[in-house]
């Protein structure tokens, strides 16, 4: 039978081997993708294929500024172990600056790479998770000791980016959702409203208060539920005393970014 392109490609994801090796296995197994992977697995070719379908919960972030522009990347590995060695971290490096280098429509092209080029060596699935480019005026990130959580932090030009770099730093701590108490939705704080309403009617003094008396003690509530979950807002983990408006300035940062593995 012929053997689509498709059916190549797909291969080849699932075992990082060339094009034509794919097709010739293809051929032998008259297109059962399944039985080409054993076959390529006997053979020694396919080392990775068997553990395609593990799931790559370790892995890690990498993340290249350059002037105003960033560039993430996330790969994700099987292990911790593998995760934290420096073949994983050149790995890493090499992905990243490929990627930069070719742009957001080569990831394809970079799983490729990372099949062909490392999955075999290192025995663990290894999958591209994401690549995205922020563009800005100032960019300055943090990545955490064990590279499975980054922030981004994009600012004004002008804006010290050393305290940038503890406003990252402050996000991959306290995870928040929204820059400004501004951007939060109406229907957002609707939701919230509606289960701390639910909360209360359960508790044993407040259920016996109306609604309309809930409500109101709900709605002095807001304003610390908003904070909470605003990045200016909250209060600095560096220094609880002051929130983060207040160390880094309020109209600086005009968006931030949070990536995990």
């Amino acid at each position: 039978m012929a053997i689509t392109a498709a059916q190549v490609k797909e291969l080849r994801e699932l075992t990082g081997i060339g094009m034509m090796e794919c097709k010739k296995a293809l051929t032998e197994a008259n297109g059962d993708i399944d039985l080409a992977v054993e076959e390529l697995r006997k053979k020694g070719l396919a080392k990775a294929a068997k553990k395609a379908d593990r799931e790559t919960t370790e892995g890690g972030i990498k993340i290249v500024t350059e002037g105003g522009n960033a560039y993430i990347v996330s790969i994700g590995c099987e292990t911790d172990f593998l995760a934290n060695t420096d073949k994983f971290t050149v790995m890493l490096e090499t992905v990243a600056a490929f990627l930069k280098e070719n742009g957001e429509d080569s990831k394809e092209a970079a799983q490729t790479m990372i099949n062909s080029d490392y999955a075999l060596e290192m025995g663990e699935n290894l999958k591209l998770l994401d690549y995205t480019i922020v563009k800005g005026e100032v960019a300055v990130s943090y990545i955490h000791s064990n590279a499975k959580i980054a922030a981004l932090v994009v600012a004004k030009a002008g804006t010290d980016e050393d305290k940038l770099k503890q406003v990252a730093m402050h996000v991959t701590a306290a995870n928040p959702e929204y820059l400004n108490a501004s951007d939060i939705s109406e229907e957002v704080v609707a939701k919230e409203q509606s289960i701390q309403l639910e909360i209360m009617k359960n508790d044993e003094n407040m259920g016996k208060k109306s609604d309309d008396v809930l409500l109101k003690i709900i709605g002095g509530k807001m304003g610390k539920f908003k904070s909470e979950i605003s990045l200016l807002e909250q209060a600095f983990v560096i220094d609880p005393n002051v929130k983060v408006k207040a160390f880094i300035g309020e109209n600086t940062i005009t968006s931030f970014h949070r990536f995990a593995i």
